[in-house]
């Protein structure tokens, strides 16, 4: 049984979760949520929010104060890039604003004093090597391809609480219906 051919497809949108379905092939992607950073005529931006880096961030900020926390693989593109989320008011003005209250990128020396003094922790702020990115029209080929299944107006907790580990599932239980059924399929259906 196919559960995604009757669904419309959705056209993501800035703000956006996409949740890669059950078996998609490509590895870089497996079981991951995306939050949609951008999308436009041009193209789409997002980070893998669930696939976290084998090095933590003091790996690769030098310019911590012993402060080290999860830092993320945002996806396949330029992973010699480091980028970052956040949900801080204080840092807005020099951010990309994605949902309203989740914001991307923004003053890198204003962030490192903010942590260092303890006034942005882990639950308010994200750290990614890489990112995820798709051409104009690739993102609709995949989606008219059922590799992706959109999720609207996600909580702050799965963008910044979550484990990383869970978080696949805990979107899929949290859109319901079919989608319940769907976060409990195997990792590999020989094994079942």
């Amino acid at each position: 049984m196919d559960f995604f051919t009757s669904d419309e497809v959705i056209e993501p949108q800035k703000g956006d979760l996409l949740i890669s379905e059950p078996y998609l092939p490509d590895p870089n992607f497996e079981r991951t949520v995306i939050l949609i950073c951008e999308h436009d005529d041009k193209g789409t931006v997002g980070f893998v929010l669930n696939k976290e880096a084998q090095v933590g961030l003091g790996d690769v900020m030098n310019d911590l104060d012993g402060l080290d926390m999860n830092l993320f693989v945002g996806g396949p593109v330029q992973q010699d890039t480091l980028h970052f989320l956040h949900r801080s008011q204080k840092l807005r003005d020099d951010s990309n604003d994605v949902t309203g209250d989740v914001f991307w990128g923004g003053d890198y020396d204003k962030v490192t004093s903010m942590m260092n003094t303890r006034e942005l922790g882990n639950s308010e702020i994200k750290f990614f090597v890489g990112y995820s990115g798709w051409s104009e029209g690739q993102l609709m080929d995949e989606m008219n391809q059922k590799s992706w299944i959109v999720f609207r107006n996600p909580s702050l907790d799965f963008i910044f609480e979550k484990p990383a580990k869970e978080l696949w599932k805990h979107v899929l239980r949290e859109k319901g219906g079919k989608f319940r059924l769907i976060s409990n399929y195997p990792t590999d259906p020989r094994l079942n």
